[in-house]
């Protein structure tokens, strides 16, 4: 799988719809928890956990 771009985020659950309005995909709920990084089934999007990122959002 290709990975098509890596996002940071600071959530351990994310929502992904690939993000390109009515041409994305349907909205999957990703969980981060196990690896600290997930990529889309289906746009291929790797989200990644930044801490720094979590912590700015308190």
């Amino acid at each position: 799988m290709k990975i098509t771009e890596e996002i940071k985020v600071g959530s351990l659950n994310i929502a992904c719809n690939g993000g390109k309005g009515h041409l994305g995909h349907p909205t999957v709920y990703l969980n981060l928890e196990e690896k600290g990084e997930v990529v889309c089934p289906y746009c291929s999007k790797k989200y990644i956990l930044d801490k720094t990122l979590a912590q700015a959002d308190h």
